[in-house]
């Protein structure tokens, strides 16, 4: 394309163009512009295909998948500014014959667009998940918890992005960091069909949530539960132990916005120091607040540890 104006970059078994093109203003278009193109012949390429889709509307991106031996696999995906124009290409370019017998089929792209979380701590807020989910990933559309279909006690979110790319450079990004957050292990998939179905049907499970017991009505609710911190400091204050005295050291920062640090907490007359690593979600916080949520983490490990606190 050395030719053209048009600047081509090889990613994971694709040549991309575009995404965005030169010039390109505001947010990537919506699910929905991207287009599905089929029975290429193996020896055509970006110099006939891009201005031909070109024709009928601004393209924002084109990837056309090839072979390891320079051939293309017969099959590319253009997307569109916006899905009126990806509907026009369907139309006018369906069955178009781009060389003699080679009729070229042209659809919707089925584009994968949710992430699956699962094994999220019932804790966790939406809102807050959307926060770490912003800090780390972009093109976060929505975020919907569910109870856990694998694990009993946990939840599950589906994360919906903007556009296949944003959603499948997350799923990178979140597989590479540690599949931590808030000290409980996730795993990160795909949406199956399956999970799909029953989220367009309504029947999965409302997420779980912290039980709170009822009260009768004329009881005012209590006030909400002191933090691990002051639980433990309670807890200490009680059985004589002594104050506990934390040391907390940030170590390193993960590739998708995790904060790695080293504890160490001694409770006077507990004998053995507590110690160990743990990682923190949340790049963007301040120091301050850095502090507070890694010493959280840590007390709550050692209520667990002491036994206090059952999984």
């Amino acid at each position: 394309m050395k030719s053209s104006s048009i600047t081509l970059v090889q990613v994971n078994g694709q040549r991309m163009y575009g995404g965005p093109p030169p010039g390109w203003v505001g947010e990537a278009p919506p699910l929905g512009s991207e287009i599905y193109i089929g029975n290429l012949p193996q020896e055509i390429y970006e110099d006939t295909l891009i201005p031909l889709f070109q024709s009928i509307g601004k393209l924002y991106e084109f990837r056309l998948m090839m072979t390891f031996s320079g051939l293309n696999r017969g099959f590319a995906y253009a997307r569109y500014s916006s899905k009126r124009i990806a509907d026009q290409a369907i139309a006018q370019l369906g069955s178009y014959e781009i060389r003699p017998g080679f009729k070229i089929l042209v659809c919707r792209s089925t584009e994968k667009s949710e992430l699956a979380l699962d094994g999220l701590p019932v804790f966790l807020e939406k809102d807050v998940l959307e926060g770490v989910l912003g800090d780390i990933t972009t093109g976060v559309h929505t975020v919907s918890l569910y109870a856990s279909p694998t694990t009993d006690a946990k939840n599950m979110a589906v994360v919906k992005y903007n556009s296949h790319r944003a959603a499948a450079m997350a799923k990178k990004t979140l597989c590479e960091g540690v599949q931590v957050i808030y000290g409980c292990p996730f795993t990160v998939d795909w949406l199956q069909q399956s999970m799909r179905q029953k989220l367009q049907t309504g029947t999965l499970a409302k997420p779980n949530s912290i039980p709170h017991p009822e009260l009768p009505m004329d009881v005012k609710p209590e006030k909400p539960a002191p933090s691990a911190v002051h639980c433990l400091q309670l807890l200490c204050e009680k059985v004589k132990l002594g104050q506990p005295v934390y040391q907390i050291k940030f170590l390193s920062q993960g590739t998708c916005g995790w904060l790695r640090f080293w504890y160490w907490v001694l409770i006077p007359k507990h004998g053995v120091p507590f110690t160990g690593y743990s990682w923190l979600a949340g790049d963007k916080l301040i120091p301050t607040d850095k502090y507070q949520q890694a010493k959280e983490m840590v007390a709550m490990r050692i209520l667990k540890e002491m036994g206090y606190i059952v999984d």
